[in-house]
């Protein structure tokens, strides 16, 4: 490994490093716009420029020049001192003075690095150049003058999310930034862009002119819209959430976020349920905490213990256990999770477990897709099998055949083939180190599947050593959590439904299908006006994930915590605190009167959910019965922008289904 000096400092770093990784490991910094530490290296911007001995009589770019041995690196000589203000004012000579009114101003590279190394006063008396706008769809707002041209933006389509519909046209002066045609930028991952650009040329476009960051309260959460636990910051002012913000976690999410993640949160103020309901003559009529209550105290007097609890996709592990606390003490224990009638055996959690981890997965030779859309259910788990595929893997799979930014061979869509995969299929898996196969959580409706699946751990070697390659890619924020605190029955939602429960509480949960509990009192215990609380007959509003602090566990089984961002609108309280107060109104009151308690509670019965990071589970496969599969698979995500409630309350969310998806045009005010 080299040894080289950067301002008389001592350094070793790994073969193949460059100047610029040198000098941060020395402990200095080094100005840049261009580079990035997870995109391929450009050596455009120039801004990164270092003196070096030996070398040539001129700075040299530190990003792009590798650190050899016995090199002497300066980083604050006059040389690269005068260097960096002539480069810095070469970026400036065409950029506007839009900081009054442009949104990345206070949170912008450029303005940063422009006081910390650039002239103190412009000699520039030229006309500066214009450029008209682009137009990247819904999410990415563009002012295009202000480029410098870094290539963040094109280097991340092409290279992360692998839509390459951002690039440049034109040639030296006349050079541009655009999305080809101009049309919408389709990729699920688009908004990341924004977080990349150094300038304010690429802005988030539902943001716009809404709040400076020095207004915003900074809180760190943890996302729902998908089973990833994307790690995030919501930026909020007032009772409002203003923008989601993804927060670095190299195991989870690097520091990447979906669309979906940023920018529903503008559901989070619509659509909101602010007082109970109570539906009488036919109408939900709005009532009192004490009269909603009354109404279901009188509900479960008449039930006894034919009481059922359903936990919607993006309910907290707090909720659920003061659910359950609950349904235990009226003796019930008909709990269930999966809305949409899944029923796989979950006496094994690590069988449905993603056990390769999500940063793991990226180290895999040979992947199986078995009826899933991991571009939809799971953006960022694509992103890494993705980069499994830059590393060298081959990916087949087994289902209706999507776009999933990399090369795929598609076996067809067939669950059989998994009885007779191919001679191509099984010659690569036995001579793989790090073998995957993953599950779509959708795809284990399929009866027998899960058995035929969990066939092939020994017939492709899946586990060797301490790298095990069976995993199931879940969509809900939910469902780990649930099944750790058994929202499972044996027979699904189906089962629970026979058993015709009196009563039903419905925990945020909008996708069921209601026909089943037609004759159930149902109890809607959540945030938004949407399908579950339509059918209800007791509305008791609770809060979203961003008004509570919770517990959630993402598909790794990864344990995470989020904090309240803001107080839930109107009378809606916590939903824990919901359970708490009707227990006591039902006469079975619940042992804990804090969220410190629960959680005490909830620990002590499932100690798992106290430790942050990956719950310790027990690899075993669950004995069942093998049955021929057959049956083509669905994908369970039709529109990846409708997935739940908060997203279907979101205008941006609306716009870019109908736009990305539905192919509508939509005028811009110009035209």
């Amino acid at each position: 490994m080299p040894i080289l000096t950067v301002d008389g400092i001592e350094v070793e770093v790994p073969a193949g490093a460059t100047v610029l990784q040198a000098c941060e490991a020395a402990g200095k910094e080094i100005p840049r716009f261009c580079y990035h530490e997870r995109l391929s290296i450009a050596g455009n911007c120039r801004m990164c420029l270092v003196e070096v001995k030996p070398g040539p009589p001129k700075p040299q770019a530190s990003c792009a020049l590798p650190a050899a041995d016995k090199m002497e690196v300066f980083t604050t000589s006059e040389k690269v001192k005068k260097a960096r203000e002539g480069v810095m004012e070469f970026l400036l000579i065409n950029h506007p003075l839009d900081c009054p009114i442009c949104d990345q101003g206070g949170e912008c590279d450029l303005q940063d690095q422009s006081l910390a190394y650039g002239r103190g006063h412009s000699r520039y008396d030229e006309n500066k150049r214009a450029v008209t706008e682009k137009y990247m769809g819904p999410i990415v707002k563009t002012v295009m003058t202000r480029c410098i041209q870094c290539t963040r933006c094109v280097r991340f389509a092409q290279e992360v999310a692998g839509v390459e519909e951002i690039g440049a046209i034109g040639r030296g002066e006349n050079m541009q930034i655009t999305t080809y045609l101009e049309h919408a930028a389709t990729s699920e991952l688009s908004g990341n862009v924004v977080d990349l650009c150094p300038v304010g040329a690429l802005t988030s476009k539902p943001y716009a002119f809404e709040a400076r960051p020095w207004e915003l309260k900074k809180t760190h959460a943890i996302d729902v819209m998908d089973a990833v636990g994307t790690n995030i910051r919501l930026d909020s002012r007032g009772r409002q959430v203003l923008r989601a913000l993804p927060r670095v976690n190299e195991d989870v999410n690097e520091e990447w976020a979906s669309d979906k993640t940023r920018h529903a949160v503008d559901g989070l103020v619509r659509r909101r349920l602010d007082s109970p309901y109570v539906r009488r003559d036919g109408k939900l009529v709005k009532a009192s905490w004490a009269d909603a209550f009354t109404a279901v105290k009188t509900a479960a007097d008449a039930a006894g213990s034919s009481v059922a609890a359903i936990a919607g996709d993006l309910v907290d592990a707090e909720t659920m256990y003061a659910a359950k606390a609950l349904l235990r003490s009226l003796g019930s224990d008909m709990l269930e999770g999966r809305q949409t009638g899944l029923a796989y055996d979950t006496s094994h959690v690590a069988a449905v477990n993603f056990n390769s981890t999500i940063a793991g997965i990226e180290t895999a030779d040979a992947v199986l897709l078995i009826g899933t859309n991991p571009r939809w259910e799971a953006p960022l788990v694509n992103t890494r099998i993705r980069k499994a595929v830059k590393r060298g893997a081959r990916v087949f799979a087994i289902g209706d055949p999507v776009d999933l930014t990399y090369p795929v061979t598609w076996l067809g869509n067939d669950a059989g083939l998994l009885g007779d995969l191919p001679q191509a299929v099984t010659d690569l898996f036995a001579g793989a180190e790090r073998p995957a196969v993953i599950v779509g959580g959708g795809a284990l409706k399929i009866d027998g599947l899960q058995a035929a699946t969990l066939g092939l751990v020994e017939t492709l070697g899946l586990i060797k050593g301490d790298w095990n390659g069976y995993n199931v890619l879940h969509m809900a924020a939910s469902r780990m959590a649930g099944l750790m605190l058994g929202y499972a029955q044996d027979g699904g939602i189906a089962a629970v439904a026979e058993k015709a429960p009196k009563l039903v509480f419905l925990l945020g949960a909008d996708e069921v299908d209601f026909a089943r509990f037609a004759g159930s009192t149902k109890v809607y215990v959540g945030h938004h006006g949407d399908r579950g609380a339509a059918t209800a007959d007791i509305v008791l509003p609770g809060a979203a994930y961003a008004e509570k602090a919770g517990t959630w566990v993402n598909l790794e089984g990864r344990v995470q915590r989020g904090e309240r961002a803001v107080f839930p609108p109107g009378d809606a309280r916590d939903d824990w605190s919901i359970f708490r107060a009707l227990s006591e109104t039902i006469g079975h009151k619940l042992p804990f009167d804090t969220l410190a308690a629960l959680r005490a509670a909830m620990t002590a019965e499932v100690p798992a959910l106290g430790v942050q990071g990956l719950a310790p589970f027990a690899w075993g496969v669950p004995t069942l019965p093998t049955v021929p599969v057959s049956g083509e698979f669905g994908l369970p995500i039709a529109d990846f922008y409708l997935t739940n409630a908060i997203c279907r309350a979101s205008p941006t969310m609306q716009r870019c289904s109908d736009e990305i998806i539905h192919g509508h045009d939509f005028a811009e005010a110009a035209e």
